[in-house]
């Protein structure tokens, strides 16, 4: 670029090649909490991103306006990403992206957020996991009774692909709302007994 006066900017190699994965694994996140502000706004559900319970240990009080968070770190393992009401059901649900074309790794997922889409589902509410395939472009419902199957029937580190598609329900990114999840549980009932 040409500055005034002559002066070029140079740019140096490290800027050239640096690469941001700051906000990596965001953009189905981002879908879904635009998809949950519509649902709200239309008056259709009420769902929520859950927030990371952190514990707070120092704070810079300047003011009761200017208050900075200096050092915290997280309490408790959080459970699932989003929670909520839809029809009179509790609702709770993981999201999660990977980049693999083939399966989904079950590292991406804790035991702990297992257990509880389990305690969910046994005390009447509605589990799930929404996962992206994002080079495939690809988005899946998959209830929580369907991954206890698939765990307990083997012992892949893994889900292929190929068992999201016989068993999970394919979502369609759509204008508004961007990912309409709430669409799966109409067509079936809020059971997991027909598939797509």
């Amino acid at each position: 670029m040409n500055y005034p006066g002559g002066i070029k900017k140079r740019q140096n190699t490290f800027e050239k090649s640096f690469v941001d994965y700051a906000n990596r694994g965001m953009k189905l996140e981002d879908d879904l909490n635009i998809t949950n502000k519509y649902y709200r706004d239309i008056d259709k559900a009420i769902i929520y991103k859950k927030p990371t319970p952190i514990k707070i240990t120092k704070v810079n009080y300047l003011s009761r306006s200017n208050v900075t968070i200096k050092e915290a770190f997280f309490d408790t393992p959080s459970t699932t990403d989003y929670n909520g009401i839809y029809k009179g059901k509790y609702i709770d649900f993981e999201a999660k992206e990977t980049t693999s074309k083939t399966a989904f790794p079950l590292s991406n997922i804790h035991l702990h957020q297992l257990k509880h889409l389990e305690s969910i589902e046994k005390h009447g509410g509605i589990a799930f996991i929404i996962v992206k395939f994002t080079h495939l472009n690809k988005i899946f419902l998959l209830f929580e009774k369907d991954i206890k199957l698939f765990l307990e029937n083997t012992d892949r580190k893994s889900i292929p692909i190929s068992y999201f598609e016989s068993n999970g329900y394919l979502i369609k990114e759509k204008f508004n709302p961007r990912i309409d999840y709430l669409e799966i549980l109409d067509n079936i009932g809020g059971n997991n007994e027909e598939k797509n």
